[in-house]
């Protein structure tokens, strides 16, 4: 017999609006026996049924729903559709070679995320519930992958997260089955990476960027095509993937800068594997010290790209991460020249797209330039943004600007 999980009366608003998470203080009782990860039934204050979750007390994200449907129940049936429907979802809107399979909450598998480089898949389990599912996620993605002649030759883990600890949980990475080599070639957009999934960041590579990365070749190739000399600054490089695809779309001379000497290493044996390194400069950097240098030099690019890490994991630190937006926009939009272009982007959740807006505006009028939107675009499509669930909102915001001297 299943627990029964009350909500407090005047509670449960965001599921109700379509999320997915109820919080420890939504909830006025529990009735039954469970254990953490077990599922659990879901009603409201009168006893009317909301569906199904797992629970985790462990968390303040108490229950994370698996189904609104009351009579559903969550099986190894109901398991199959979402992975069936996910990869489906993911043929029709995506390059499937090296893409995120597995979303999460979008995908209707809480804390769960599963990225694909080539023939291989990393996993990242974030919550206990899911962790209890995810071997038998595994075994069905590579059926379902089988089916249209995909041979998945490992799998491995990147549950090494500290928000683990935050679901009672020990961070955790390596092997699924067999070892192999933990060092992938992928190619997006024409453009060859080693991807290093065991000591990558996250689960090795920013696959989210897919798009707007192949908007900034394109772009560099159409100001080619007009005849010009372009010569583009890349901050935040990380692995060069920008700095590559703005090199392959053209450009004369491309300056990629980042602060670790690690990922400076690896973007420039990414650039050598692309036979770019000619055209691109890699430096090791603080950007925060270098683009006030480059401003006092009197520097000029017709391309500035700003992809920096999320400047706040936190709602109450805001405010903070704003000074850090505005402060490197300001700097990047003096380093463009006129007429040139500037593409800039936060991949903070709580950084939402109003106050990011806003912050770029700030940045425009003490800069004392004027911004002419080219494109504003969110996270490629194999992250889908699933509405009115806030859980996987359109974290990822990226514009691309005109930049013009005030006149």
């Amino acid at each position: 017999m299943e627990a029964s999980v009350i909500l407090k009366k005047g509670e449960g608003r965001t599921i109700k609006a379509g999320g997915a998470w109820i919080y420890d203080n939504e909830i006025d009782r529990i009735s039954g026996e469970y254990e953490n990860g077990d599922i659990v039934r879901v009603e409201d204050f009168d006893g009317y049924p909301m569906g199904r979750g797992f629970i985790n007390t462990a968390s303040k994200i108490t229950i994370r729903m698996m189904t609104r449907d009351p009579k559903q129940q969550v099986d190894d049936q109901l398991i199959r559709k979402r992975v069936e429907r996910a990869w489906e979802y993911r043929k029709a809107v995506s390059d499937i070679s090296s893409c995120r399979v597995i979303f999460g909450e979008a995908d209707f598998l809480p804390g769960l995320v599963i990225d694909k480089y080539e023939d291989v898949l990393v996993v990242e389990s974030l919550a206990l519930g899911i962790d209890r599912f995810k071997l038998r996620i595994i075994e069905l993605l590579k059926e379902v992958m089988g089916n249209d002649g995909i041979s998945i030759r490992g799998v491995y883990e990147r549950s090494d997260a500290k928000v683990r600890l935050k679901e009672g949980m020990e961070r955790f990475k390596g092997f699924i089955g067999d070892a192999f080599d933990t060092n992938v070639i992928i190619t997006e957009n024409g453009v060859r990476y080693n991807v290093d999934i065991e000591d990558g960041q996250k689960t090795g590579f920013f696959l989210d960027q897919k798009g707007n990365r192949m908007a900034m070749q394109q772009l560099v190739g159409r100001m080619k095509q007009g005849g010009e000399s372009v010569e583009v600054l890349d901050c935040f490089t990380h692995t060069g993937s920008f700095a590559l695809n703005a090199a392959l779309g053209g450009a004369d001379r491309v300056t990629a800068v980042d602060i670790s000497e690690h990922a400076i290493e690896t973007a420039r044996k990414n650039a050598e594997l692309n036979g770019l390194s000619d055209r691109v400069e890699f430096i090791t950097a603080d950007i925060l010290d270098l683009l006030p240098r480059l401003c006092d030099e009197g520097k000029k690019y017709d391309v500035v790209i700003l992809d920096p890490p999320a400047f706040t994991k936190s709602r109450n630190k805001v405010k903070e991460a704003a000074k850090g937006y505005r402060e490197i926009n300001i700097r990047g939009m003096k380093l463009v020249r006129d007429g040139g272009y500037l593409a800039t982007c936060s991949c903070s959740h709580f950084m939402d797209y109003e106050g990011f807006t806003a912050v770029i505006a700030q940045a425009a009028r003490a800069a004392h330039k004027r911004l002419r939107q080219v494109e504003y675009r969110t996270q490629a499509p194999d992250h889908p943004i699933l509405w009115a669930g806030d859980e996987s909102s359109y974290y990822l915001k990226f514009y691309i600007f005109q930049v013009v001297d005030e006149r």
